[in-house]
Formats: C-alpha cells, structure tokens, sequence
C-alpha cells in the first residue's frame, strides 16, 4: 500500500513558555495509506479538532512531523504552503461553509478559480463531479434554495474538485437530519470504493460505522485502533459504542 499521510511523534502545546501551558497532542504517530477510510473518535478536549487542524495545516504542531503526498507540510510557509492545501487536501465542514451569494456550480468551482484554471476546463470539471455527486439538477441553484443533504453535497463535490491526496471530513453529517446524513456517508463509502482517501473526525458512531479503521483519541494520545475487517457495519457499529463507554470511564 502506499502511505499518503504520515504523523509522527506530532505535539501540539498552548501557552507561553512563562505561562500555564496545555498539551493538546502527546507524541500521536499514525499513517493512512492510499484508498483507506479511517476514523478518528474522543471526546471533547481529547485533542482530536487540534489533530485535524494540523492535518489540514490551518494550525502546525509543536513538534513532530506531518506528511502528506511525501512532504512534509509543517516546512511549508506562505503562498507554498496555501497551493498545497489548495491541491492536496479537500475539506468538508460541519456547517457546509459555501458562499450564498453564488450557485452551486460557482462554489464547487472556487478552488479551481483561485489556481487559475480556464474556464472551460472548470465547466467541464464541475459537470462531472456533480454528476458523480447525483447533483447535476441543482448546479444553478443558490445555497438558500436547496436542502441540507444537498447542500453537503456540493461541499463533498467543492471538496474533491481538485483531486486531493486526502479528504478530510470534521463532522459532516452533524448539521444533517438521518436520512441525509445516510445518504452523505453513502456517497463517501462509494468515493472511498473508487480509492478516494477518507479522514473523518467524527462523536458519532453511526458515521464511524462506515469506516475501516478508527483511532480513539484520548488525552492526546491513541487510546485503542479498531480495524473493521469482515464485521458488518451493525457489529462494528456496536463494538464502537462498547469502546466509547469504556473511554469515558
């Protein structure tokens, strides 16, 4: 397999030297390899949001290194560093984050834009992710005009325009009703069958049901990995509930 993400020995420290400091991360170190959908779970202020903004370098780690694509993303700076969170990661937010004053169509297109790619080439990129999403009828629609589940979708679609390494998800289905949150983890397990890299940071243990592997984040470290392997998804939904409520013990 090959490994698209490596974290290694990754500490993440607020506070002045001189000043009550809190340790966030405590030497977290894990890989995922290409086409893997892996999990990350704990409870709040386990450090699994610090985790996340690290990977998806918006914050940078105290120490320890982060690489994605084979570099090392904690080298990177400036205009350097904001092309490869442009090309590299795709993003989905709990609360969509798409901009009301433009179509569907012109958010999916935004990151192709900001790298300067044609016009034409966007129309024709945009097409067919949203038809790979099963969101082509609603490309001239605004946000305010379309549902939830539609809504996340065009985020998923803006997510993966540009054919990141990696796709990182921070509770994409938290803002959704159930039937549209199945219908999102749907499409993701779907993306992940086609060798899309999946990192979801999730409370819920439906969604990380769909997973094949998960990391238990506790007090800023790896508590327990749970490996999906031949379990269906109600035994491995059920055995994350058992890991959960020892967690909070």
């Amino acid at each position: 397999m090959t490994e698209i993400v490596a974290v290694k020995e990754v500490t993440k420290t607020y506070g002045k030297k001189n000043e009550q400091q809190t340790q966030a991360l405590k030497g977290l170190s894990f890989a995922v390899d290409k086409g893997e959908f892996v999990g990350i779970m704990g409870a709040s202020g386990s450090g699994k949001s610090t985790l996340l903004n690290i990977l998806a370098t918006l914050d940078r780690p105290t120490s320890g290194t982060v690489t994605i694509n084979k570099k090392d993303v904690t080298q990177l700076k400036g205009d350097q560093l904001a092309e490869f969170r442009g090309a590299e990661i795709g993003f989905i937010f709990q609360d969509f984050n798409l901009l009301e004053s433009l179509t569907a169509a012109e958010n999916i297109a935004v990151p192709l834009s900001l790298q300067g790619v044609k016009a034409s080439e966007i129309k024709e990129r945009v097409e067919q992710i949203a038809k790979r999403l099963s969101i082509t009828e609603i490309l001239n629609s605004y946000p305010a005009e379309i549902s939830g589940g539609q809504k996340q979708r065009v985020a998923a679609a803006r997510a993966l325009i540009t054919q990141p390494t990696i796709l990182l998800g921070d509770e994409p289905t938290g803002a959704l009703d159930s039937k549209s949150a199945r219908d999102l983890l749907d499409t993701m397990a779907e993306l992940n069958a086609e060798e899309v890299s999946i990192l979801l940071v999730t409370h819920d243990p439906f969604s990380a049901s769909y997973c094949q592997r998960i990391l238990f984040i506790k007090d800023g470290v790896i508590h327990q990995e749970l490996v999906r392997g031949t379990q269906d998804r109600l035994t491995f939904y059920q055995t994350i509930l058992e890991i959960l409520g020892t967690l909070e013990q």
